[in-house]
């Protein structure tokens, strides 16, 4: 599998949003213009994240899905307010290739088994938010990063990659918005830890900090959103800088 550059839309009352560290959150786009623009830019994926639907308990915008999905030639990942195994199917029905499954995984974990031997390992993601509560101990968090659920991160995603996900989405929450660098210790021991694809998730300032967690970082693709949205990195570019270095994108991985 090739290392893939992923960004990511974060969407609140049907607009893009973004903040730091799950606080200060702000409109940012308009979701399907954005969509567009990121294929156009040569992203390898694209993920929509209803950052809304579980908090507030409400239903999907299937319909802003669907629609987006329509302009989405590469694959497209969405999560936020997937509940049962009913809302995994109306996202894939509607042009959803992949679903990311958090909040409904911690409190049923069965729903990713289920989920995977229904429609197939390869579309069902594990995603969890992580904070560093030790040293090389990560805490699993729920609720927008504001509840410790006591879980272990490194153990929550073995169960998870024996549950039946055929990837993990892994955000840290520490480095949420920071743009300092992922946390590369972490990737490094789930990588160590689980034989599936980790998508890193949170502190993407520069292009160096793709390079670190696509090799040193181990994970098989990066996620991004505000240096993408704000057009600090362009996607194109980026990925011409990463193709001369080994196992990054436009090789294939080791």
């Amino acid at each position: 599998m090739k290392k893939r550059i992923i960004p990511c839309m974060d969407v609140d009352n049907r607009k893009v949003v973004k903040g730091k560290k799950f606080l200060d959150v702000q409109e940012v786009a308009d979701p399907l213009e954005l969509a567009k623009k990121y294929v156009a830019d040569g992203a390898d994926e694209l993920v929509f994240y209803d950052i809304s639907a579980s908090t507030k308990n409400r239903e999907m915008f299937l319909d802003l899905i669907e629609e987006i999905a329509r302009e989405v030639p590469i694959p497209f990942i969405v999560g936020g307010g997937i509940r049962t195994i009913e809302d995994v199917d109306k996202i894939l029905n509607i042009g959803g290739d992949k679903v990311s499954i958090n909040s409904a995984a911690l409190l049923n974990p069965e729903l990713i088994r289920e989920a995977a031997e229904q429609f197939g390992s390869a579309r069902i993601m594990l995603s969890m938010d992580v904070k560093k509560v030790g040293p090389r101990k990560w805490s699993v968090f729920a609720k927008g990063g504001m509840e410790d659920t006591g879980l272990d991160a490194i153990e929550w995603a073995k169960q998870g990659e024996q549950l039946g996900a055929g990837e993990l989405v892994v955000n840290s929450i520490d480095e949420d918005g920071v743009k300092d660098g992922y946390d590369i210790a972490l990737y490094k021991t789930l990588a160590s830890s689980v034989s599936i694809p980790i998508v890193a998730s949170g502190g993407a300032g520069k292009p160096e900090h793709f390079a670190e967690v696509l090799t040193e970082g181990k994970a098989s693709a990066a996620l991004a959103a505000s240096v993408f949205h704000f057009e600090e990195i362009d996607i194109g570019e980026l990925k011409t800088y990463l193709e001369p270095q080994k196992d990054v994108v436009g090789n294939e991985s080791s």
